[in-house]
């Protein structure tokens, strides 16, 4: 979709009588990239069990001291969607705002049976938080410790190790398989006789990349008995690949993560599901974040949950969207003879910039484009978000103007506090 069909689309879809009749609301009117923070340095790892992953791995994700960026910087750091939440949803929360006097009874369960019925889930199998990062720490504390480790690839996210480092875990990274970039199920069973529980991203942040269904099952159905499998799917609306989700009604040892932070837009509105067997969610209460306030959900965010969930139409709107900016992006990238990872069905991609990524990621940053962050295990690579159409062409002309640059070897006091990313995503 080249950038004048796009914006059609975004007029078309916001039209309110058009929504009215047609019970469309797809595509909100502007974009509202979320600020997030860049942690500080890389931490070294842990002595004789796994790397720590990223560019910025530790220090502090809430934004305290966050450098202000130019105001026309492009974002495709945080691997956020530009299109914010959409009609429906801000319809949905000016609605449900002006009931905020009250503890919402309505909305938290309509969100609950929204997503229930569309997997046929039995009650209890769903929770809801305010975003999936929460559940996601809560999902890793109540299952790793000092006598059960965790399993996860490499590269992947980071709030894995980062988990099995405040829970006194060791932590086991397993490289992702060299040709398709999906996590190796058969190396991951094979990393530890006993583990905790089995971290998969799927699609993978960072690379993008899927992890076929038939591989999870196995791993379900092949691991040790008592350890957990964790599928974080936040990224799983722009792929092509079944959901794990029913094995959760299957009542397997299986914990799923959703988000509304990607393909819906709502990252900073804040809204998430764990699902898993009801004794496994319960296993949530007996842990005590040490760095969070996990919450209950907010009457607005449930409400723009609900409706974007009962809109049939946005997904498949906006997966067709991002798909077409990312094959255009990756069709310049080929042009000009730049190696990526291949199947990449996210919103995000890693291109191979044959240096330290972190020098392109900083002369991009003087062009005014933000892109994300370097992963150890792959240094000459850095990941870039999926924007709009129109950003993904500044993208292109800043990356070819940096990549027939010299050089330019970063100072030793540089930081990357200024850039925007997702650690930790809602």
């Amino acid at each position: 979709m080249d950038l004048k069909s796009f914006t059609a689309a975004q007029q078309f879809f916001s039209r309110r009588n058009f929504m009215r009749s047609a019970g469309i609301c797809t595509v909100a009117a502007t974009a509202l990239p979320a600020l997030a923070s860049q942690a500080a340095a890389n931490q070294p790892a842990q002595a004789g069990i796994g790397r720590r992953s990223g560019v910025g791995a530790g220090g502090d994700d809430m934004g305290a001291g966050r450098r202000p960026m130019p105001p026309d910087t492009v974002i495709i750091s945080s691997n956020e969607n530009p299109l914010g939440p959409a009609a429906c949803a801000l319809d949905a929360i000016g609605v449900a705002a002006k009931k905020g006097g009250r503890y919402d009874r309505e909305y938290s369960t309509a969100m609950t049976k929204a997503i229930s019925d569309q997997f046929q889930l039995k009650p209890g199998y769903v929770r809801i938080y305010p975003g999936s990062g929460g559940p996601l720490d809560l999902a890793l504390y109540s299952n790793i410790g000092p006598d059960k480790p965790l399993v996860l690839g490499d590269p992947s996210y980071e709030q894995g190790y980062r988990a099995a480092m405040t829970m006194k875990a060791k932590y086991f990274q397993v490289p992702l398989d060299k040709t398709t970039y999906k996590f190796d199920v058969k190396a991951m069973l094979a990393a530890h006789p006993n583990p905790g529980a089995y971290y998969i991203v799927n699609p993978n942040n960072p690379t993008g990349t899927i992890t076929p269904k038939e591989d999870i099952a196995w791993l379900v159905n092949n691991k040790p008995a008592g350890s957990v499998v964790i599928v974080d799917e936040a990224y799983h609306h722009f792929s092509n690949e079944d959901s794990v989700i029913d094995l959760v009604a299957q009542d397997k040892d299986v914990i799923v993560l959703r988000t509304f932070s990607k393909i819906y837009g709502m990252a900073g509105v804040r809204a998430g599901f764990a699902f898993g067997r009801p004794e496994l969610l319960a296993r949530f209460e007996a842990v005590t974040p040490n760095d969070r306030q996990i919450g209950s959900i907010s009457l607005t965010s449930a409400a723009a949950a609900a409706a974007s969930l009962n809109d049939k139409q946005l997904v498949p709107l906006r997966k067709k969207i991002n798909r077409d900016t990312l094959d255009d992006t990756l069709a310049f990238l080929s042009k000009h003879g730049y190696k990526f990872v291949p199947g990449a069905q996210a919103n995000m991609f890693m291109v191979d910039v044959n240096r330290p990524g972190a020098e392109v990621q900083h002369a991009m940053l003087g062009e005014k484009v933000a892109i994300g962050r370097v992963w150890p295990i792959m240094p000459t690579y850095v990941r870039v978000t999926v924007g709009t159409p129109d950003e993904m062409k500044k993208f292109q002309t800043a990356f070819y103007k940096v990549m027939n640059e010299p050089s330019k070897p970063l100072a030793a006091h540089l930081d990357f506090e200024a850039i925007p990313h997702e650690l930790y995503r809602g």
